[in-house]
């Protein structure tokens, strides 16, 4: 019998965050994979900069920038006949520009699939040895007795084996076998277009060395493909959408087809070309009707399914294990009442939906879905959505409202502004510690953090109070400097003021001057947060 506080199902790069998450909050856990180890196909690539942030404050950042594919080839993307041939376009994304880049201490990052879950696997493994366990695949599972019960199944030895968790995380997936089991339905768009991606190796460096770019749209009269960066040399993805329209199937899109529509795409005929794998797939839009059963927990593409216009399937997915992780920890810990887990589906759920529709307009605006189809630009938001990927704001009783009112937007796609409004992602600003340039973003991740303001003092006697849950006090002007000046307002209030944030990096609470009685009022507010009734005796 397997025992343990998680069982997390999946180890693609949600299930494997989760398990660097749940690692880092003192959760004990253990995360199955029915493949026989990670993945070979390089399938998702874009790392956006909200989720570079959250794998800077892991310790991770610097692992997978090492891994991925060159920095310059983030920056377009372009149109032509062929490689080889007349160039039609290029559009340079919105999150590469000067402004784009400004919003966080990192960039976004190149990373495909096959090379990440690697980088991420070894991470998991040294935070908690034999935690990931491959061949293993979920045989049954049920809500039992305040926990969840099921069966696994080694695809080694054939032997199923009982388990019990108090929780259990599915990250299994599109076709998600937990959630067809719990019966929870999905809304949206199903099987929009078919399409194939093939991995290959050519040396494409002759046509794309002195134009980089991360998308090479070809446009033919009678094919129209996307070569996917890899490595930017001699490893790529060739994407055909909508394959009815060209007569192609799985069965008649052979390797040797494979390459003949390669080289065709370059514009050489006698190209060597290695087809590496081949990956039919149907692309949907569709998000879960909810987002958890009892103590079964849908993250990742169990929970929402994107279109890849936008690069936001990954993204969201490890976001979700970001928000539930710390919670998760904070109940088993004793430190949050289990209600506190209710807010995870409060907040993630309606920006899911957002998200996966961005990305239905996306594709659209794309119209690649059909043959011999005139070329055009994506519509203005694509791969310029920082609202989206920097404004989530999130409304569950895990934030207390301040009676402010939250930033305005004319476009919450393409807009964001900064801001510490309860509910809202802590603003990135550059301070100083110990005279070394840090980011507010740098100081958040393990724990909650109260940053007070110049004269905020009476903040850190007011944390000392109790020890549930770990309060790590920075006061400007004394913990850190702000060389600039810019944290006030950046965060929005005044002399004696606190902002409190989350381990998540969201603000769960401010306040614009010292209050009376600050221990109280900080009390007040983790009473709400965590739902905790020692903290609210404590009021």
């Amino acid at each position: 019998m397997l025992e343990t506080d998680v069982v997390v199902v999946g180890a693609g790069p949600v299930g494997l965050t989760t398990s660097i998450a749940l690692s880092q909050h003192g959760v004990g856990h253990v995360v199955i994979e029915r493949h026989p180890s990670t993945s070979v196909a390089p399938k998702a690539r874009g790392i956006n900069a909200r989720t570079m942030e959250m794998y800077r404050q892991m310790g991770v950042e610097d692992d997978i920038r090492a891994a991925g594919m060159p920095p310059r080839f983030g920056g377009m993307i372009l149109w032509a006949e062929s490689l080889a041939g007349k160039e039609i376009n290029r559009l340079t994304p919105g999150r590469a520009t000067p402004a784009g880049r400004a919003m966080s201490p990192v960039a976004n990052c190149g990373c495909s699939q096959d090379v990440l879950e690697p980088v991420l696997r070894r991470h998991a493994e040294a935070l908690a040895p034999d935690s990931v366990r491959f061949n293993t695949e979920l045989y049954d599972i049920r809500h039992e007795g305040g926990g969840v019960t099921g069966a696994l199944k080694d695809h080694l030895s054939g032997e199923t084996a009982p388990f019990r968790a108090r929780y259990v995380l599915a990250a299994d997936g599109t076709r998600s076998f937990v959630r067809e089991r719990l019966g929870i339905g999905r809304t949206g768009e199903k099987d929009i277009y078919d399409s194939v991606n093939v991995h290959f190796r050519a040396d494409l460096r002759p046509w794309v060395e002195d134009r980089p770019a991360a998308l090479y749209l070809i446009e033919q009269p009678e094919l129209r493909a996307t070569f996917l960066t890899v490595n930017g040399a001699d490893r790529w993805g060739f994407l055909v959408h909508s394959l009815s329209a060209y007569g192609f199937t799985k069965e008649n899109l052979t390797p040797e087809r494979c390459i003949d529509l390669v080289r065709q795409a370059v514009g050489v005929p006698d190209l060597p070309v290695e087809v590496l794998g081949i990956n039919f797939w149907n692309c949907s839009a569709m998000v879960a009707d909810s987002f958890r059963s009892g103590n079964i927990f849908l993250v990742g593409d169990a929970a929402h399914e994107t279109t890849p216009s936008g690069g936001f399937g990954m993204n969201l997915g490890v976001q979700d294990a970001q928000n539930l992780a710390w919670k998760i920890a904070a109940v088993l810990h004793g430190e949050a009442d289990p209600s506190l887990l209710e807010s995870y589906e409060a907040e993630r759920r309606p920006h899911a939906l957002e998200v996966v529709h961005a990305t239905l307009l996306n594709m659209q605006s794309f119209d690649r879905s059909k043959r011999q189809a005139e070329a055009r630009l994506p519509r203005k938001e694509f791969l310029n959505e920082r609202g989206l990927i920097f404004g989530a704001r999130y409304q569950s009783p895990a934030v207390v409202p301040d009676g402010s009112k939250p930033p305005e937007v004319s476009d919450p796609v393409t807009e964001y502004l900064p801001s510490a409004h309860p509910g809202c992602r802590a603003p990135h600003v550059w301070l100083e510690n110990k005279g070394q340039r840090i980011s507010t973003i740098d100081l958040l991740g393990r724990s909650f953090v109260l940053f007070a303001a110049p004269g905020g003092a009476v903040w850190r006697s007011a944390a000392s109070q109790y020890g549930v849950p770990k309060i790590d006090v920075r006061i400007l002007g004394e913990d850190i400097a702000d060389p600039e000046g810019a944290w006030m307002e950046a965060y929005g209030v005044g002399e004696g003021g606190a902002v409190l944030v989350r381990p998540d990096g969201y603000v769960a609470w401010r306040v614009a001057s010292a209050p009376a009685d600050p221990e109280r009022a900080l009390a007040s507010a983790f009473g709400q947060i965590l739902a905790h009734s020692v903290l609210k005796q404590a009021v």
